[in-house]
């Protein structure tokens, strides 16, 4: 499938960029045994051109799937690392769901509102950083957590997150805590989400010492995990894996059915909805 040749045209995009997406997006397409499956990496590709998922990335995504502009933006605004306006640079997002906001998260949201004079995915008027509230991160182990472009920066204050937002602002280099050894900018970030990798996969730390305390001690004092049943087991009521039970016939968990034992388990046109006949 290829699009449409009008589709320049149609979106507004000149011909190398029609050109250049048409090519990511075909690619994009292969992967997938129904080509509209497509749909969500191919979002992340236009984002990556424009900053956030415009009309035209919208025509152009359905004008290559075959699909309606109408069923693309259904996509588009379910999730929210698709952007309906232009975003910044970077997106700096703070976890505030449990244990951050616990350790300082709602803190650090705050202070960094107030310092660049934004809300929650509002952009600084130069461009430079779209600040969000972020559900959780799992990285509680190292909670408060701050995000830009989805690298990590740990254990932040309000002070350290409003200076390595200044940092963003005026341009310099920035290190994550861990995975890769810089920050890129939004839109390069879409194209790897798009699938289409950087080379950076392998940089920095993967995982620290927090998360690797448990099973140092474990290695220490010899813990392993409990053994599991032996699958050559028979199974003990029959009709399950070897190795698995059933719960007695009647009990909870128990898949036979009941016998009814109240009104309402017999109680003609139950399940009806109001203004319903009984039947």
């Amino acid at each position: 499938m290829t699009a449409d040749p009008q589709a320049a045209t149609k979106t507004g995009y000149d011909a190398d960029t029609v050109a250049s997406l048409t090519a990511d997006a075909t690619a994009i397409m292969a992967r997938y045994p129904d080509p509209r499956s497509g749909l969500l990496p191919m979002l992340h590709l236009v984002q990556s051109v424009d900053g956030y998922v415009s009309r035209d990335g919208i025509l152009f995504c359905a004008e290559m799937l075959g699909i309606t502009a109408a069923e693309v933006s259904a996509v588009a605004t379910f999730y929210t690392q698709y952007k309906r306006h232009p975003n910044g640079t970077y997106t700096v997002g703070v976890c505030t769901n449990t244990l951050c906001a616990v350790m300082g998260g709602d803190a650090i949201f705050d202070e960094l509102s107030d310092h660049l004079g934004v809300g929650h995915d509002e952009t600084t008027d130069d461009g430079a950083i779209t600040l969000e509230r972020i559900e959780c991160n799992a990285a509680c182990d190292y909670a408060p957590v701050v995000m830009v472009n989805w690298e990590f920066f740990d254990n932040q204050t309000p002070e350290t997150a409003t200076a390595l937002a200044d940092k963003l602002i005026l341009g310099e280099d920035v290190v994550p805590t861990r995975g890769a050894a810089s920050v890129c900018s939004f839109k390069q970030m879409s194209r790897v989400l798009a699938g289409f990798p950087d080379g950076r996969a392998d940089e920095g730390t993967g995982a620290g010492e927090p998360t690797l305390a448990g099973l140092k001690v474990a290695r220490e004092r010899g813990w392993t995990a409990p053994e599991s049943p032996s699958r050559a087991e028979p199974a003990e009521t029959g009709g399950g894996a070897a190795g698995e039970t059933s719960p007695p016939v009647g009990t909870p968990g128990s898949s036979a059915e009941r016998k009814p034992a109240t009104s309402s388990d017999t109680e003609t046109g139950k399940d009806k909805k109001p203004g319903e006949d009984a039947k």
